[in-house]
């Protein structure tokens, strides 16, 4: 007869409640390795998913990502120029909130040259690229966009061609592409009231400043605000081209900043994700102390309530080996089937979270090892009480 499975028929309903909440607490420890992983993935995406080699910012900033980045729109001409330079392409990048699909949402929105340019989405999974130079957009579906469906952003209405999944910046907002111009008029551009009171307010400036209204009229285009701004210029290398000639070249003759999409990486996690990857892997750690101190004491609790059934069997003269299989086993149970439980859990309600969790198959592996030599380890405080226990205790001694 094993007594641990007698043992648990009998309080079947006591010890799947017991599974379910430790289940809950292991499942908390899974996806918390989710985000701490998914923080870094989300980081650098963007990244690793530009077709480009080098990266051109503002000199001395380690934008575009990990630092805001301003150079001017023409600059990517002069970075074509270099040699060894296969291609040069403009890019921007900047975060929104917009009323989009019935509620506020917080985005990205990348510009770049829609005709043969770098820096556009690289995993379409429904509809198409941008085809055309205004008007067009591509969205992650996580937005909640359609194809076909029009979006309003400014002054204008966009449609939507093509979808993307699970395309994100560096803070988990999803990403939604345009053309270079149009994500510049959106940027700089504002609506027409806006715009009307900042004509009206330049338009005083200069007659006090001593202009005729005839004067003032034709010097209004120079304090408009412009789209004359980009964030980075994208690079591809010519086959055989050396990257470190091509970098000190740019930077010399251009005084700007370059990056390898590996030393981007770098800037990113070391930078920007760094403190919320510390802070991330400190409550891991604390979520797995907390969860294994919890697991020892309901395993010395269920060991407690079963105690005047130990002394009996101790009194009908069981062996201490049967006490020891009752506790280990009822352990081993408890923990794998909460951590199973806990990983069907985290299987079927991943994708539902507003971050993006990735979870890696050996660090899921190293949490079950983790929480199965807890629970054995747990299991040894339950059996030493349970060896200690009088046989007498049986009869109420």
């Amino acid at each position: 007869m094993d007594l641990a499975i007698k043992d648990v028929q009998r309080h079947v309903g006591k010890f799947i409640a017991t599974i379910i909440g430790v289940g809950m607490l292991m499942a908390i420890v899974l996806i918390m390795n989710g985000i701490y992983q998914g923080n870094t993935s989300d980081g650098v995406w963007l990244i690793d998913n530009t077709a480009t080699d080098l990266w051109v910012v503002e000199r001395g900033r380690g934008g575009p990502f990990n630092e805001q980045s301003r150079i001017d729109e023409e600059s990517w001409r002069s970075v074509a120029a270099i040699s060894g330079v296969a291609k040069a392409s403009p890019f921007i990048s900047y975060t929104v909130q917009r009323h989009v699909a019935g509620r506020a949402q917080h985005f990205t929105i990348i510009g770049y040259d829609v005709f043969g340019g770098l820096g556009g989405p690289g995993r379409i999974v429904a509809g198409r690229p941008i085809s055309q130079a205004h008007y067009e957009v591509v969205a992650d579906m996580k937005i909640g966009l359609r194809l076909g469906e029009m979006l309003r952003l400014g002054v204008h209405d966009y449609t939507v061609v093509g979808l993307t999944r699970k395309a994100v910046d560096a803070a988990g907002n999803s990403l939604l592409y345009l053309s270079l111009p149009d994500a510049q008029e959106v940027l700089y551009d504002q609506d027409n009231r806006a715009r009307d009171r900042e004509r009206s307010a330049e338009t005083e400036r200069l007659l006090r400043a001593g202009y005729t209204p005839a004067e003032s009229q034709r010097l209004l285009p120079l304090f408009s605000g412009g789209g004359g701004t980009i964030n980075a210029v994208l690079v591809k290398l010519q086959p055989g081209a050396s990257t470190q000639r091509v970098v000190s070249d740019i930077e010399r003759w251009l005084y700007l900043s370059v990056y390898t999409t590996d030393q981007q990486r770098v800037l990113m996690i070391e930078g920007k994700l760094k403190k919320m990857a510390a802070i991330l892997g400190l409550f891991r750690l604390l979520l797995v102390i907390v969860s294994l101190v919890i697991i020892a004491l309901l395993i010395y609790v269920l060991t407690v309530e079963k105690i005047k059934a130990i002394a009996t069997l101790k009194l009908i003269g069981a062996s201490n080996g049967i006490i020891v299989r009752l506790i280990l086993e009822q352990s081993i149970v408890l923990t794998v089937s909460s951590f199973i439980f806990a990983w069907v859990v985290v299987q079927l309600t991943y994708d539902h979270f507003p971050r993006t969790l990735v979870l890696l198959p050996h660090e899921t592996l190293a949490s079950f090892i983790i929480f199965f030599i807890g629970g054995m380890a747990s299991s040894l405080v339950g059996i030493v009480h349970a060896l200690r226990t009088p046989p007498s205790l049986a009869l109420g001694g």
